[in-house]
């Protein structure tokens, strides 16, 4: 996925796509950063397509509400989960591995190749349920836990609280926040205004 990739719907949201996992793009949309963004089916529509968990034109007017406490829930044993990684001193989260595990055992959505008039093969779903999207987010919940590289490359932003998990897969392992124009830019910013405050005085 495209480093700092944003989608943005009619109600001003911004979804972030820079985590470098699906599921930590998932978790991004936690309550903490500043507030729940995923809060409408609306929205969620938006971050599954974005997320690209489904081609672009998917139907998902079948999604209702109980699709939102879903991706809400497995989101939380998401960051639990990874915390844990990060800060081995929590105690394990053994609930939250179990519901993983169990939501990683759906089959994802099962794509097939249409043909289009003028030959060209496109990739479509059905209309998917979510319990399959959920499985393909916990299964790459499983693979980023259980792969020792990426769960090594994983970082905690370093922007006055900003709670986004990434991996790290820059040049020398040497990036420190989840997006260099968000809070990178805000870093710097502040930096600037440290130093114009010395000056002064």
């Amino acid at each position: 996925m495209a480093m700092g990739r944003t989608v943005t719907d009619t109600s001003a949201y911004e979804l972030r796509f820079d985590a470098g996992r699906i599921c930590l793009d998932l978790l991004a949309t936690a309550t903490t950063h500043p507030g729940e963004k995923l809060d409408s089916v609306e929205v969620l529509h938006a971050w599954i397509t974005g997320s690209g968990l489904v081609p672009p034109g998917t139907p998902l007017t079948h999604a209702d509400a109980s699709w939102l406490v879903g991706f809400r829930e497995l989101r939380g044993h998401i960051g639990r989960l990874v915390h844990d990684r990060l800060s081995p001193t929590t105690p394990p989260y053994d609930r939250s591995l179990a519901r993983v595990n169990e939501l990683a055992r759906t089959a994802p959505p099962a794509p097939r190749a249409l043909r289009r008039e003028d030959g060209t093969l496109v990739r479509e779903l059905d209309p998917p349920e979510y319990p399959a999207l959920l499985g393909a987010i916990a299964r790459d919940t499983v693979e980023l836990l259980t792969d020792p590289v990426a769960r090594a490359s994983l970082r905690q932003c370093e922007g006055d609280n900003c709670p986004i998990v990434y991996v790290d897969s820059s040049r020398g392992r040497r990036r420190r926040w989840c997006s260099s124009e968000v809070c990178g830019n805000r870093e710097r910013v502040a930096r600037h205004r440290r130093r114009a405050a010395l000056a002064r005085a």
